[in-house]
């Protein structure tokens, strides 16, 4: 099998997923996890279901076949007078998981007198075009693309605007993070006359080609280690050569499955897998460092990479005692709760994120290069190597992947002719190196949230939270005040 690519998700949270997925296809982060009590959608909000007929394709006249797309709406504070319509890009994974893990849009929603709309990705959660035949073949999913998704959103809006009595003149802000952050970007680019503006939480929408350096990615994880703890990447690097002396011993198998406390006896032609499963869980930990204590992937302590690496103090000692030390670091990501028997290496996050459709999306289009030196990181060296990485799409989806789509559609770097779009980024967040860090003009402006993982601004506020992500939330909700008053002041002087 090939060596895996780090793709991990999407999720971005995207961030993968493992259930007989071939590694490498894995999503952005967002790895698969069998349901449990922490980590099932809950009906936390006040919103009303409901479900709107979309086109299965939106740029063919060959079908008229049409599926039903999710989409939930809070309107507790929208106001008809002077209101506005915030309207979540959804992504790779069910829209209720994502509208309870999106407090930020809750907590402005007085403020700007805002309905509140989330919309559900095509092949995601209930949205599927071909019901359980959607992910059958290639032929099925020929219509999971972002641009298909981006008009499904688009005619969504139209619709809402030309159904909701008040809705049909109110500016419309489209916000995400992640994946949906990239989606809120492209949709603002794509469709100017749609939405006044975005608001693109954690996008990497530069995590392609050679746009950023391959490696850029992992380095951040390894800084975050670093940063949280003298020794605790140099433990990590040296666990690797630690895993394969050790599995290389009489009964080192054996010793490796019961030191590591695995739900499944490790046979040799596992030893890849379980330190693809570990370097994931390093990966997805940096993505959820939280101040305080959240269940976005798992049940985490506050600061969770700060508690992993009290355990990693000492990289010079045995290999066992190392591996038990490793054991006792992941035991936080996995047990922090208590309530794990074993650890499972086929499961990293929450079933709430979908695996099955980023493995095709990024076989597709959604491309994005990943690689290791084992020097400036703390992970095994791994190339990038876009043959294998396209053979192994060929074997599992029957499709290649082309590199250079998402470039030449959204323009890569050359985006300064569009407008009224925040990135923002955190430095803690591994996808913030394929992220628009720096000011493109005075309306694509860039935030840096110097204490923030992945999308910690979208998320509810916290008496935890730092000061650099109350700030970054003021910035976002100044702007969005500008494109609601330019709007209506645009209105008032065209009527």
């Amino acid at each position: 099998m090939v060596r895996r690519a780090f793709f991990l998700l999407l999720a971005f949270l995207a961030p993968g997923a493992a259930i007989a997925l071939r590694p490498a296809l894995r999503t952005l982060g967002s790895l698969h996890l069998p349901t449990s009590p922490t980590s099932r959608p809950t009906v936390a909000k006040n919103y009303s279901v409901h479900y709107f007929q979309q086109k299965v394709d939106h740029f063919g006249f060959n079908t008229v076949k049409t599926f039903n797309q999710r989409y939930l709406i809070a309107d507790e504070y929208w106001r008809k007078d002077g209101g506005s319509i915030l309207f979540y890009t959804g992504n790779e994974g069910d829209i209720i998981w994502f509208c309870n893990n999106t407090g930020f849009m809750w907590d402005v929603a007085e403020e700007l007198k805002a309905m509140l709309v989330f919309a559900e990705h095509r092949y995601y959660g209930e949205s599927l075009p071909f019901g359980d035949s959607s992910f059958k073949d290639s032929r099925h999913l020929n219509f999971l693309t972002s641009e298909q998704a981006l008009a499904d959103f688009a005619e969504l809006i139209k619709h809402l605007k030309r159904t909701i009595p008040g809705a049909e003149n109110q500016p419309v802000i489209a916000l995400g993070g992640s994946y949906g952050g990239m989606l809120s970007a492209w949709l603002r680019m794509k469709y100017p006359h749609i939405v006044v503006g975005a608001l693109a939480a954690s996008a990497p929408i530069w995590q392609f080609e050679d746009l950023v350096p391959c490696g850029i990615f992992m380095k951040i994880v390894t800084t975050d280690f670093s940063k949280s703890g003298p020794y605790c990447s140099e433990s990590i690097r040296r666990s690797w050569d630690a895993i394969n002396r050790l599995s290389n011993t009489g009964g080192g198998l054996q010793w490796l499955t019961e030191a590591l406390h695995l739900c499944n006896p490790l046979a040799s032609q596992d030893i890849q897998h379980l330190k693809d499963w570990i370097a994931e869980t390093w990966v997805n930990l940096a993505m959820v460092d939280y101040p305080y204590a959240s269940n976005f992937l798992q049940p985490l302590p506050a600061w969770p990479i700060k508690v992993v690496c009290q355990y990693l103090k000492n990289p010079n000692v045995s290999d066992s005692l190392l591996l038990q030390n490793i054991f006792q670091a992941l035991n936080v990501y996995y047990n922090y709760s208590g309530q794990a028997k074993c650890l499972n290496i086929s499961a990293t996050t929450t079933s709430s994120l979908g695996s099955m459709g980023w493995s095709y999306q990024a076989c597709t289009e959604m491309v994005m290069p990943f690689c290791t030196n084992g020097i400036d990181d703390m992970f095994e060296t791994h190339l990038w190597n876009l043959k294998e990485f396209s053979d192994d799409c060929f074997k599992q989806w029957g499709v290649r992947p082309r590199p250079s789509w998402i470039t030449t559609m959204f323009g890569g770097k050359n985006i300064s002719s569009h407008t009224n779009i925040v990135f923002s980024n955190g430095e803690l967040d591994p996808w913030s190196g394929g992220g628009v860090t720096k000011d493109i003009s005075d309306t694509l402006v860039a935030i840096t949230i110097s204490e923030g993982a992945h999308h910690l601004d979208l998320r509810a506020n916290n008496a935890l939270d730092p000061l650099s992500v109350l700030l970054a939330r003021t910035f976002e909700v100044r702007h969005m005040k500008k494109w609601i008053r330019d709007f209506y002041d645009s209105a008032g002087r065209q009527n």
